[in-house]
Order: C-alpha cells, then sequence, then structure tokens
C-alpha cells in the first residue's frame, strides 16, 4: 500500500518525467532513421568499418551484429540490397538437377552473387574438381562468399551444383580431361578466359578472376581496395623484390610478364576495351597465346606514373590505370615455394599461384600438398596399407660447406636420392605409402641457362627445394604396367604428418624401427619393446623384412631411423630388374648450364653404380635421353 500511495501522490511528477522521455525516443528515432537510409550517412560509415565478422561464416547480413561490443537490433541494419546464399548449401533430398539453361551466365546470376560491387570468379574442367573445391573453400573459409565458378563441362557444373558452390555454364564442351599445359586445348581455355571477361565486364561489376591452380590465403579485397583508381591490378612472373613492404610493385623495375593469372578489373571504360582488343585479337590469330596477348596490349605504352604516391601507371592506350601486385604476397611458385619471400620480409601471404613447377597438374597438386593448403578427402591420409616413412641423414659437410656449385649441388642431391630409392624398395616390399622426406638443394631450377641462384633473388642456399626440382612428380604418380615395372609405389608429401587434416588414429598408430649392427646387443628383428620400438638389423634383405613387419601390417605408421645401409636389395631378381626399371623414370633434370647446349643435366637414380659420375650436361645426342 506504500508502494502504491507514493506512485499516486507523485503523478503528476511521473507524468511529466514520463513525457520527457517518451519525447526522447521520437526524436532518437527520428535521428537514427534518418541516419541509417541517408545516403550520405557516417552512421552507415561507422557500421561498415566496425562490424567484424565473428566467424568466416559470419557476414554483415547476420540478425545480430556487433557494434562497439554491443548488439544492434535488426531494425538498425544498414539495409542490403540482397543476401548472398550460403555456399555449400546442398540442394535439398530428392531435388532433380535444373535444365541446363538455368545455369546460364546472366547479369542477374551475378547480382545475386556480388557483394560491395565485386565478384570473385574462377573457372575450368572437370580434372581440376579437387583445385576448384579447394579454391573455393579457401575464400569461404575467409569469409568470402561473393563468388562463382565456370564450368567448361556439365559433368563439373553437375558436381558443383549438388556441392552446393555457385557456379555457370560457359557453353564450352570441353573435355573432362586434364588437357595439359601448352595444348591447344590449354590454349583453347585462355581464350575462354578473355571471352569471360569481356562478357562480364558490361555488367558492371568489379571481377577478381583467377586460376584454378591458386589459393588464396588471406582476403584480397581489403588490399584491392586500396586502390580504387586502378582500372587493373596484375600479378607478375617478377622473382627479384622491387619493394619491402606491402605496396604495389615498382613497375619501372618489374622485368616479369604480367601473370593474369590472378588479376582484378574494374568496368572502367578503359578495362572494357582492354578487354575487347585482347579478345578480338586472340580470336583472331590461334597462335597468339593469351598471357602474352595482353602483356603486348599493355605494353603499348607503359608510364608514366599517375601519381607520387600510388604506385599505379598510365597502359595500354595511355588512360589505362595498371598497378603491379607485389609478388612477395601475391606469390609466383618462385617467390612462394623457393625464395620464400613473404617470410623473409616477415609480411603476410595473400595468395599462391602455382608456376615456375616441372611436373605438369600432379606436380600443382604436390605443391600446394607441401605447403598444407591443398584439402584432399579423409581416405587421403588414410592409405590401406600404411605409411613408410624415415628420418633423413645429410652430414653438415654436404648441405654447408665449401662453394656453392654444380659440383656440390649435386653430391648433396644425389647423396639424398640414395636414401629415398632405398625407402621406395622397402615401401614396394612392405606395399607401403612412402611419405617423401624434405629434398635440399644448393642450386635453383629454371628452364634456361642461370649461374645457379639469379641474382637479386631472395633464395637462399642451401634450401628446401619442391619435389618437382628433383623427381617426375607426376611419373611417380602415374599407373605403369606392373608387368613391365612391377607394383606401383604411392608417395606423399614431406609435411603429411604435420598437416591438421591428419587423423589422430594414424598419427597414434606408430613404429619406430631403429637399425642396428647385425650381432650386436638387442639387436634382434623379432622383439619389440613397451615403447613401441623395434632393432632392426642392417642389411636386411626382402625375406627379412617381409618376416619381421608382417606381423605390424595393422601399423598405420612405420619409420626408420635411417635408410643408410637398411636394405641389401630383392630376393627375386626379376622383380629387382622391374623395380629398376620403374625408379629410374623417377628423376628429373636440373636445368641450367650457362653457355652450354644442351644445358641441362639428368639426375642418376643408380648414380652409385657408375665410379665415374659426373654431373655433366649430355655429350651427344644419344646421352640426351634417361638411362
Amino acid at each position: 500500500m506504500g508502494i502504491c500511495k507514493d506512485v499516486t501522490n507523485s503523478k503528476p511528477l511521473f507524468l511529466t518525467v514520463y513525457g520527457s522521455v517518451l519525447i526522447g525516443i521520437v526524436f532518437s528515432a527520428v535521428y537514427v532513421f534518418s541516419a541509417v537510409y541517408s545516403p550520405d550517412s557516417t552512421f552507415s560509415w561507422i557500421i561498415s568499418q566496425n562490424v567484424t565478422p565473428s566467424s568466416p561464416n559470419q557476414t554483415l547480413d547476420s540478425p545480430l551484429q556487433r557494434v562497439g561490443g554491443g548488439v544492434m537490433p535488426p531494425m538498425m541494419r544498414q539495409p542490403q540490397i540482397g543476401k548472398l546464399k550460403p555456399i555449400w548449401e546442398t540442394p535439398p533430398p530428392g531435388s532433380k538437377m535444373p535444365p541446363l539453361e538455368t545455369f546460364r551466365l546472366t547479369k542477374e546470376m551475378v547480382q545475386e552473387r556480388v557483394k560491395d560491387n565485386v565478384i570473385v570468379a574462377t573457372f575450368g574442367n572437370y580434372a581440376f574438381m579437387d583445385f576448384i573445391l579447394t579454391w573455393v573453400k579457401h575464400l569461404t573459409d575467409l569469409g568470402v562468399e561473393n563468388l562463382l565458378v565456370g564450368a567448361m563441362d556439365t559433368k563439373l557444373l553437375e558436381a558443383l551444383y549438388w556441392k552446393g558452390v555457385p557456379v555457370f555454364d560457359m557453353g564450352s564442351h570441353m573435355s573432362t580431361v586434364d588437357v595439359g599445359w601448352g595444348t591447344p586445348t590449354f590454349h583453347k581455355m585462355g581464350r575462354e578466359k578473355v571471352v569471360l571477361i569481356d562478357s562480364m565486364l558490361p555488367f558492371g561489376y568489379e571481377l577478381l578472376m583467377c586460376d584454378t591452380d591458386m589459393v588464396w590465403l588471406k582476403n584480397p579485397l581489403p588490399y584491392l581496395a586500396r586502390y580504387p583508381e586502378a582500372d587493373v591490378l596484375t600479378s607478375t612472373d617478377q622473382i627479384i623484390p622491387t619493394v619491402t613492404d606491402d605496396r604495389l610493385d615498382n613497375w619501372q623495375e618489374v622485368g616479369g610478364a604480367y601473370n593474369i593469372g590472378i588479376f582484378h578489373w574494374r568496368p572502367t571504360d578503359s578495362a572494357k576495351k582492354l578487354a575487347k582488343e585482347w579478345k578480338e585479337m586472340l580470336l583472331a590469330d590461334d597462335n597468339i597465346w593469351d598471357q602474352n596477348g595482353f602483356n603486348d596490349l599493355v605494353h603499348k605504352q607503359l608510364g608514366p606514373p599517375v601519381d607520387d604516391e600510388s604506385g599505379l601507371v598510365y597502359a595500354y592506350d595511355g588512360t589505362l590505370k595498371l598497378g603491379l601486385l607485389p609478388a612477395s604476397i601475391f606469390c609466383s611458385g618462385h617467390t612462394y615455394f623457393v625464395q620464400a619471400m613473404y617470410q623473409q620480409l616477415r609480411l603476410e601471404p595473400y595468395a599462391v599461384h602455382t608456376t615456375f613447377q616441372y611436373a605438369g597438374t600432379e606436380g600443382k597438386r604436390h605443391r600446394l600438398r607441401e605447403a598444407m593448403v591443398f584439402y584432399d578427402p579423409p581416405e587421403y591420409y588414410d592409405s590401406p596399407g600404411g605409411f613408410l616413412t624415415f628420418k633423413p641423414s645429410i652430414p653438415k659437410s654436404l648441405l654447408l660447406d665449401g662453394e656453392h656449385n654444380l659440383q656440390t649441388h649435386f653430391i648433396l642431391v644425389n647423396y639424398q636420392i640414395k636414401q629415398i630409392r632405398t625407402a621406395l624398395a622397402i615401401a614396394s616390399v612392405l606395399n607401403r605409402t612412402l611419405v617423401m622426406p624434405p629434398v635440399w638443394c644448393r642450386f635453383d631450377r629454371l628452364w634456361f641457362p642461370h649461374p645457379g641462384v639469379i641474382e637479386g633473388t631472395m633464395t637462399r642456399q642451401p634450401f628446401i627445394c619442391p619435389l618437382d626440382h628433383v623427381f617426375e612428380v607426376h611419373t611417380m604418380l602415374e599407373t605403369m604396367p606392373i608387368e613391365e615395372f612391377g607394383p606401383g609405389i604411392n608417395i606423399r608429401e614431406y609435411s603429411f604428418f604435420d598437416n591438421p587434416l591428419m587423423p589422430a588414429q594414424v598419427k597414434d598408430s606408430w613404429l619406430d624401427v631403429q637399425l642396428c649392427q647385425q650381432g650386436s646387443e638387442n639387436c634382434q628383428s623379432n622383439i619389440t619393446n613397451t615403447t613401441g620400438v623395434l632393432r632392426f638389423p642392417k642389411h636386411s634383405n626382402e625375406e627379412t623384412l617381409k618376416m619381421v613387419l608382417s606381423p605390424f601390417k595393422d601399423v598405420k605408421v612405420i619409420q626408420f631411423s635411417s635408410m643408410q645401409d637398411a636394405f641389401l636389395g630383392f630376393t627375386d631378381k626379376t622383380r629387382e630388374e622391374k623395380f629398376r626399371k620403374r625408379v629410374k623414370l623417377y628423376v628429373g633434370i636440373w636445368c641450367c648450364v650457362i653457355g652450354h647446349d644442351p644445358g641441362h643435366i639428368y639426375y642418376d637414380m643408380y648414380w652409385d653404380e657408375k665410379p665415374d659420375w659426373k654431373p655433366l650436361p649430355p655429350q651427344t645426342p644419344e646421352d640426351d635421353q634417361h638411362n
């Protein structure tokens, strides 16, 4: 009662306060409404600058947005043109494949995927399905979902549709197999890209066009937005740094080709004019490579700089504003895998493109796997026969002593080849997948004569070189006739066990094999101690390996402490001959000696059986072949 009485007695005061609050709410609502819907609103700018998705899948379209630590109700959100349909959201069970014409590229289709007026696109055929899924996965993990994939065959189109990846039909009727670099079909694919750019720019959206053999490691869109005046921003094949921070590369110092695997177009008149002329050039002459055509056009005029600060340069017709993405963070296969330029400059890479490599599509996969940025299915990490690995042994003198020259390079690599040859033999006997060790090189590999390391690059000596610098990765992974080459030997990349996708049940099922001298104390091939260590005699043959290690066939990983003198040889000489025939094809070439034609030198899997072996280029046409 006392409370009610107090309220009754204070009614005039209560009404006054209540009225004041109500008036304040009305004025506040009017202010917020005008701020949200005003085109000049600073309020909308504050939202766009301060709202950060709390997870890769949360976007600015989420029901609740956090601003300055508080929660903004849905009524106060900045209005959106449309919400992007989530990627990886598969069609409902029982759905039927829509008609092919549904996937025709239109402005309306692109508009459904655009965000902040930007669309990110790639394209390919079914042979690159795993590359495309990796490409999409990296972008969606980074919170970038304004993307589209062009399908060059209906098999890819259907596969992507059922996985919930936004896809359109390029109408290419392309083969579903890997066409191979440099082939006529490869060049046809390049022309399709140019036709696609010319078709999409008139839609009025910014276009980030990418090849499928690259991955995004960091969201590139904020970086590209730093250069709103640019008509085109392109990656390059530059391998010598021109800047040491994250500014655009210095166009006056870039000597490498402009690489069209990563480039960003704005729908300006100059950009559309360039795309149209580029397309017409390629359609008029089948002999022009798309990248060469692009370089020829933009180099018609190069200079002057647009200003003193941005790094942009007038190019092409004198009105196109061009920027060169820094090779240290928009990485090529050389600046990322060989130089690790971004690491040395303490920068965060945005992308890596698998250029500068020597083993076709399989080599590209292997490099991305070495870098642990390729997405393989779970079965890749749990081979039915289990895995074999070993601790490589390299004396310090071979790595670091003496000058870096052909002789010391080949001595170092050959020392490792012999150990890998032994490991391949044991893997073959045990029917296990070999996890390759990291391979150290003193010399770089290129396709033209060079002094070992290009002057001005940041290549350190020695360095862990990509496997395709020494081995023919595509040959190692291809299927060969068993009757001629013996059973196949699967391999994995050296970083395999460090990959976060590696299941615990594989890593936890482990046997260490320590080599010991036959007859020495506790060197007994039939005893395993309680710590999961097997002491195994050196110079064992095929039969001993099978007898001792067969009981451990259910152990996922067998690791040898060394491959030095681990295997005496095959008991079955016919099988040995087939093995030798197989692995002789596994090694590649080093390239190239200056002033010598040919300048390449073949690696030899059995170099140690030839006392007079030296790292020399082929002296006769007969020598210019694998032995």
